[in-house]
């Protein structure tokens, strides 16, 4: 994982703490790039040498200022320290490279998809973008970035996975608290679907595997890709307890089998249906994944069989995968659900058309800021010589 500019690093930051507090070895090696020397020192969890710094020679460590154009150069004229960082990475242990940038600012909207570009240039691993657009408030420049980051950085991945802050920020929320609630958010969804395909020492397996090669076959075909959740909270059971006894008995593990299967088919529809990661129309979705994950007890292959049929209908795709992620301690039963391959998208409509309106507005107060400061020097300005 890689994360380019502000946000994408913190966003890489917040899986190695994941990682650290689940066990789960999703990310195998991380780095962050930027051209802000205050952002790179914020990181906690990301090693100090895996910490690049670019663009020093042009803007001394103070970051492009959200010029998304400086910060493609800058990360084409620097990715030689870029690739110094990924050289000492272990690649053959590696199932894909993952970008990650909020595509609104400067550093990471420019360079994000200069280094996708570099990275497909040389490895055979799939090359994965998680995007990240920016709230509506934010502004017209950044709508701008956003829009112009996207439709280069798309062309550049072989899947650019995306999420949107405009729906998930809360109303009246401080920015600052509304990021570490959407990093957590991102965090949790694309945890467990990365950690699916990993098999730990000693874990449970699953009775339907979904693994790597799963994940990237869903992701292939090139597009953009959204990701819905739902959890449920449940206990663990431990043996000896009223529980085990009432699954014991012929009847009780009927019931048990039957409502197990009703909340994975529930979870899946809640999954689907609810907030994704990029709102959008699910039908017509070229390809689906789905993972539940939890207490073995709690999951069963018929739950999942009847949740990818419910979405194969849902989506019109003859290619929906699914499986499950036995994980132990977890407190809750969750569905993931990875939708590639999206078209019926209406928030990357309207960003693209926000972001033309900016552009024009842009070059008309471009304009008329000549035209003002000739107007301000030129009234008497004749009698007077020019320096040079």
């Amino acid at each position: 994982m890689i994360g380019f500019g502000q946000a994408g690093g913190k966003v890489v930051d917040k899986f190695l703490e994941y990682d650290k507090r689940t066990g789960s070895e999703i990310v195998r090696a991380a780095a962050a790039v930027n051209t802000a020397k205050a952002d790179l020192m914020g990181l906690e969890h990301i090693a100090e040498d895996q910490r690049v710094l670019i663009g020093q020679s042009r803007v001394k460590g103070h970051g492009v200022g959200a010029d998304n154009e400086l910060g493609a150069e800058i990360a084409e004229e620097d990715i030689d320290e870029v690739q110094g960082a990924i050289d000492s990475i272990p690649v053959h242990e590696v199932d894909a490279f993952l970008v990650v940038s909020g595509l609104g600012g400067g550093t990471g909207s420019g360079g994000a998809p200069v280094l996708a570009k570099h990275l497909k240039r040389i490895y055979t691993e799939p090359v994965y973008g998680l995007g990240i657009l920016p709230g509506s408030d934010e502004g017209g420049i950044y709508t701008l970035n956003a829009a112009r980051s996207f439709q280069t950085f798309v062309r550049e991945v072989d899947n650019l996975m995306v999420f949107d802050n405009d729906a998930w920020r809360k109303t009246g929320e401080s920015v600052q608290g509304g990021y570490e609630e959407i990093n957590e958010e991102i965090v949790r969804r694309f945890g467990i679907l990365f950690g699916a395909g990993e098999v730990q020492q000693g874990q449970e397996v699953a009775e339907s595997v979904v693994d790597s090669s799963e994940i990237i076959n869903t992701l292939s075909g090139g597009g953009v890709s959204t990701v819905g959740y739902a959890e449920e909270e449940v206990e663990e059971r431990t043996s000896g307890g009223l529980l085990s006894r009432l699954r014991n008995d012929d009847d009780g593990d009927e019931l048990d089998s039957a409502h197990t299967t009703n909340r994975i088919t529930s979870l899946v529809r809640k999954a689907a249906l609810g907030r994704l990661t990029l709102p959008c129309e699910i039908e017509g979705a070229e390809r689906a994944l789905l993972v539940l994950a939890g207490p073995p007890e709690y999951l069963n292959r018929k739950g999942i069989e009847r949740g990818r049929k419910w979405l194969e209908e849902q989506t019109g795709s003859m290619e929906v995968r699914g499986g499950d992620y036995p994980y132990r301690g977890a407190g809750f039963v969750a569905t993931v659900i990875l939708l590639a391959g999206v078209t019926n998208v209406p928030r990357i409509k309207e960003l693209q058309q926000v972001a033309i309106e900016a552009q024009d507005n842009l070059d008309e107060i471009r304009e008329e800021s000549d035209e003002n400061l000739d107007e301000l020097v030129s009234d008497d300005s004749d009698e007077l010589e020019s320096l040079f």
